[in-house]
């Protein structure tokens, strides 16, 4: 049976979304691993507090749901996500190599969930708030803080960036999985 051009362009975002997911995980790690462990643990109860900038963003609040959510709603919600990081993502640039592979892998994934928007629209208006999703970009992290701030903001900007890219990664792949009849779409 032959590839589609879908399934391709699933490919591609599924596979640039488990890179960036990747990505995210690794920096995430080794920010924790510098830090004390009396930091660390501070960080975790912080975190579990605060919310991240792309909470606003209605999703699936379980496997279930997810599961039930139309393919158009699962990319309409990815490609939300993705743009919330455009800007933020310039914050988790700088330094290593790695870092500064994040904005641009973004635009491309950004464009990639657009492409795969329209070709599984039905002449549905997908975005049609897309003005009210400006989300504002991650409170006053842009601010110059002290030591401790600026330790709890890279946290937490850091395990936000892993979270949204888990999200995207599993809303990408089920909704590529539901292209193969053949195969298992369960989570």
């Amino acid at each position: 049976q032959p590839i589609t051009e879908n399934q391709r362009l699933f490919s591609i975002a599924v596979s640039r979304v488990q890179h960036l997911h990747l990505l995210a995980q690794r920096l995430f790690s080794d920010f924790e691993s510098s830090l004390q462990a009396q930091e660390q643990r501070q960080l975790n109860k912080i975190f579990l507090q605060d919310f991240c900038n792309s909470d606003y963003i209605i999703s699936p609040i379980d496997k279930h749901e997810t599961q039930r959510s139309s393919v158009l709603k699962l990319l309409s919600i990815s490609y939300r996500l993705v743009e919330s990081w455009e800007f933020p993502s310039r914050s988790l640039s700088g330094g290593s190599a790695p870092r500064n592979q994040i904005s641009p892998k973004l635009s491309e994934l950004k464009t990639g969930i657009h492409l795969l928007i329209r070709a599984n629209e039905d002449g549905a208006e997908l975005f049609p708030d897309s003005s009210a999703l400006q989300l504002a970009p991650y409170g006053d992290y842009y601010q110059s803080p002290g030591t401790d701030e600026s330790l709890r903001r890279t946290y937490e900007l850091l395990a936000c960036f892993k979270k949204d890219m888990h999200k995207v990664e599993t809303y990408l792949t089920v909704a590529k999985c539901r292209l193969s009849p053949e195969a298992n779409c369960t989570l």
